[in-house]
């Protein structure tokens, strides 16, 4: 049996608040974030992400109080990320309910945190984000919220991530986030080919043929979910139900789902 395909409810948070914008900017305000987490959660999302998006530029830890607050609202992996520093700020959210963290700029600054968490906390509670944009023939590494090209191979550096302890990858695509024209699939799958651990696909998603195709063809283990949700272009048992029908494997979405229901969805 294959290992089901994970949907991931993403929020990116700042000033307390779920936002989404295009390529990291023009940023509009989305709703509550434990709101959110809870309602995606009750829709059948297999995990959670929550993204404080403006700590790192600010220089600070992200928001402890409302990752307590999300943790405890949720029956489902929490995984959380922006200002994670150092080891004790990934001690932290795990303490406060977060089941994994995600690290991006603090391990492109000193690559060896990943280890220093990892043999810690476990490589299963760590993801290592990768923000890269199109550079010829490859795709180059942006540290600070996307603001910084690193002059980093995306291949080489999920490659060296997972070496050092990374135990996924997330994965997101400068050049098509918050476009909803799909996910950059050789993006994609060229990490996908170059990693031995989950590789979560971001950035672009705009309708479930868009995710499938990060399955199917990018070699993505999971799919994070953004704007598609949060404009309400689609649902998430519509989506888990459109999967299926391509051959998808997923886990059955909350709630029951009626053959008429089923039906309408698939046209």
């Amino acid at each position: 049996m294959p290992l089901a395909a994970r949907l991931l409810a993403c929020l990116d948070v700042t000033d307390g608040r779920v936002v989404k914008g295009t390529r990291f900017v023009d940023l509009v305000d989305a709703g509550d974030p434990v709101e959110l987490a809870a309602r995606y959660a009750a829709d059948g999302a297999d995990e959670i992400v929550i993204l404080d998006i403006s700590a790192t530029r600010e220089g600070r830890p992200a928001m402890i109080d409302l990752i307590g607050r999300a943790a405890a609202a949720l029956d489902v992996p929490l995984s959380v990320g922006g200002g994670v520093a150092g080891y004790d700020d990934a001690a932290r959210l795990l303490d406060a309910g977060a089941d994994k963290v995600s690290i991006n700029t603090a391990a492109l600054r000193d690559p060896s945190l990943i280890e220093r968490i990892a043999e810690r906390l476990g490589s299963q509670s760590v993801i290592v984000a990768i923000d890269a944009a199109r550079a010829g023939d490859g795709w180059i590494v942006h540290g600070t919220s996307g603001t910084q090209a690193t002059g980093r191979d995306a291949r080489s550096w999920a490659a060296e991530a997972v070496e050092r302890g990374a135990g996924e990858v997330l994965l997101t695509s400068i050049d098509r986030d918050g476009t909803r024209a799909g996910y950059d699939l050789e993006l994609t799958r060229a990490v996908a080919d170059a990693v031995r651990v989950p590789v979560i696909a971001s950035g672009g998603a705009g309708s479930a043929a868009d995710v499938a195709d990060a399955f199917m063809r990018g070699g993505a283990s999971a799919a994070l979910l953004a704007s598609i949700l949060h404009l309400g272009l689609i649902t998430i048992p519509r989506l888990k139900a459109e999967l299926a029908a391509w051959g998808v494997a997923v886990r059955p979405p909350a709630g029951p789902i009626t053959p008429q229901q089923v039906a309408a969805w698939l046209g």
